[in-house]
């Protein structure tokens, strides 16, 4: 006598939202889209992609697979969003400049980045103010904002010091 089981099995799977972590990295499990599957005998539950990466931020469809005591398997599929919400760790460094022979000086976001970094990528950085001039003389706050390639921004400040160094050009008449 040989038993088999031909019943299908009766998979259900549900969505879910998972958020990458500070490597920018997420896995999930078969508990996590499993949503009450069953069968007349055991089920072993495998998932077509369980390790996610920045590159694939947005919705992925994902298949839960289930292969009972008898070798037969059925799939189903589920939706697997993935988000990035860190922001960006926003590193400065403060910098000296000097006015030109017009009283005029600039920075770039370059100058005063120091090294920062995100999880996934950092898309832009501004600076709150990239010129001065002589009314600006001395230490002045500025902020540098970065965003990374989903829209998570965040930003820290820095001093620039403007200074004159330009001698004075004296014309005298006899």
């Amino acid at each position: 006598v040989t038993v088999q089981a031909t019943i299908q099995s009766n998979l259900v799977t549900q969505d879910i939202i998972v958020s990458l972590d500070s490597f920018g990295q997420a896995s999930i499990t078969t508990s996590q889209i499993d949503n009450g599957s069953s069968d007349n005998c055991s089920l072993t539950l495998t998932l077509s992609t369980f390790t996610f990466d920045c590159s694939m931020v947005g919705p992925n469809t994902i298949y839960l697979y289930a292969t009972d005591a008898s070798g037969n398997i059925d799939s189903a599929m589920s939706i697997v969003t993935i988000k990035d919400d860190i922001k960006p760790a926003v590193i400065t460094q403060n910098l000296t400049l000097s006015l030109n022979a017009s009283g005029i000086a600039s920075a770039t976001a370059a100058q005063v980045d120091n090294g920062s970094t995100d999880n996934c990528a950092i898309n832009s950085l501004t600076l709150s103010k990239t010129t001065f001039d002589c009314s600006n003389l001395g230490t002045n706050t500025i902020y540098l904002k970065v965003e990374d390639l989903f829209g998570n921004i965040d930003s820290a400040s820095a001093i620039i010091t403007v200074q004159d160094t330009t001698k004075t050009v004296l014309i005298t008449n006899n």
